[in-house]
C-alpha cells in the first residue's frame, strides 16, 4: 500500500500542497483529479522524490518509503522525458536498464508493448518522428514495462485517441490484477468514473473530497425525476417536496418529508399516467463541480475549508 500522510509543499509564502492525507491500496486504481493549480503534480513529484517534502510522509507498506522503493516505480511525468533524436526501442531499453532490467528482458518487454499498442512497425523510428499521441504511448510504455511495484502517472491519458485509451486501460487493469497501487490524475471524469476504485479530489492544494464515487454521492441531496403525461407544474404546490425544476410535464424534486413521495404519486395518477418516477444518479463531474466549489467559496481564517473530516469519505480498506 502507498499512504500519503500530511504532505505538504510551499514555494515561498505560497502553500501548494496543504496537509493532503490519502491512501493507494494495493490492487487499486485511484484517481487523482482537480483543477489546474490544484497540487496534483507537485504532489506526485514529492512521492517520487522529484521535490522535497515540507511537512509529512509518504509511507510504502507502512513504513517510510526509500529510494530503493522509488526506483521500483513506475513514473510518468506531466512533462514526458523522452529524447527526440534517439530510436524508440533503444530508449526504451535503455530506460528498462535503469529499472534494473536485463538487456534481453528490456527489449523483449519493449518489444511486447509497442506491438500492443499499435507500434511495432514504428520501433526503429526517432521518437521525433511521432506524432504527440504515439509519444505518448512510448512514455507509457516506459512507465509499465519494468513490472513496476507502484504506479504514479500524470495526465497519462493526455493527447490519446479511444483506442489507445483502451489499450491503456487494459494495462493497467493487468498490474493492478497483480496487487500494484495505481495513482493516476485526469482532467476526463468520465474516464475516471469508469476505471477507478476510488477518487481523491483536491482544490487549493487540499483533499475536499475523496472515495468511491457511490460514497461521494452519498453526500448529494437525493433528487427524482418525475415524468407525466401532462403538465407538471403542479407538484409544486405539494407539502414535503423540493421541486428543483419543472419544464412541461417533467419535474426534478427532492422528498424533504418521509411519505411525502406517496402523496406525490398518488395525486399524479389521479392526473393520469406516470411515465417515469425514478432516482437521478449525478455523474462524478456534478459533484466535482460541488465539492470545489464548496473549498472554493468556503474559508476558514486564510485557508480553504478542509472537507476531509466530515464531507469526505474514507476508502474501505
Amino acid at each position: 500500500m502507498l499512504q500519503v500522510e500530511q504532505l505538504t509543499r510551499r514555494f515561498g509564502d505560497h502553500t501548494a500542497v496543504d496537509n493532503v492525507s490519502f491512501d493507494v491500496p494495493d490492487g487499486q486504481l485511484i484517481g487523482f483529479v482537480g483543477g489546474n493549480g490544484a497540487g496534483k503534480t507537485t504532489t506526485m513529484r514529492m512521492i517520487m522524490g522529484v521535490l522535497a517534502i515540507h511537512g509529512g510522509q509518504v509511507l510504502v507498506n507502512g513504513r517510510p518509503i526509500t529510494l530503493a522503493d522509488r526506483k521500483t516505480f513506475g513514473y510518468m511525468p506531466e512533462e514526458r522525458g523522452l529524447y527526440p533524436k534517439q530510436r524508440i526501442i533503444d530508449q526504451l531499453v535503455y530506460l528498462g536498464r535503469l529499472h534494473g532490467m536485463s538487456q534481453k528482458a528490456a527489449r523483449a518487454s519493449a518489444t511486447d508493448h509497442l506491438e500492443r499498442f499499435g507500434l511495432g512497425e514504428r520501433a526503429q523510428d526517432h521518437v521525433e518522428k511521432l506524432s504527440l499521441g504515439n509519444q505518448q504511448r512510448v512514455q507509457i510504455i516506459a512507465a509499465v514495462m519494468a513490472q513496476p511495484t507502484a504506479l504514479v502517472l500524470d495526465e497519462p491519458f493526455s493527447g490519446l485517441d479511444p483506442t489507445a485509451v483502451d489499450q491503456m486501460a487494459a494495462v493497467l487493469r493487468e498490474h493492478s490484477r497483480r496487487g500494484v497501487p495505481i495513482l493516476f490524475s485526469s482532467h476526463q471524469l468520465d474516464l475516471v468514473e469508469r476505471l477507478c476504485d476510488g477518487l481523491v479530489i483536491l482544490a487549493r492544494g487540499k483533499v475536499v473530497g475523496k472515495g468511491t464515487a457511490d460514497q461521494l454521492r452519498g453526500d448529494a441531496p437525493v433528487r427524482h425525476r418525475l415524468v407525466l403525461d401532462g403538465d407538471a407544474g403542479w407538484t409544486r404546490d405539494l407539502p414535503g417536496l423540493y421541486v428543483a425544476d419543472v419544464e412541461g410535464n417533467t419535474a426534478v424534486l427532492e422528498v424533504m418529508t418521509p411519505g411525502a413521495e406517496r402523496e406525490l404519486l398518488e395525486h399524479a395518477l389521479r392526473r393520469g399516467s406516470i411515465r417515469e418516477f425514478a432516482r437521478i444518479v449525478p455523474p462524478l463531474s456534478e459533484i466535482y463541480r460541488e465539492v470545489t466549489a464548496d473549498a472554493h467559496n468556503v474559508h476558514d481564517g486564510d485557508h480553504a475549508l478542509d472537507f476531509a473530516g466530515d464531507k469526505a469519505k474514507e476508502f474501505s480498506a
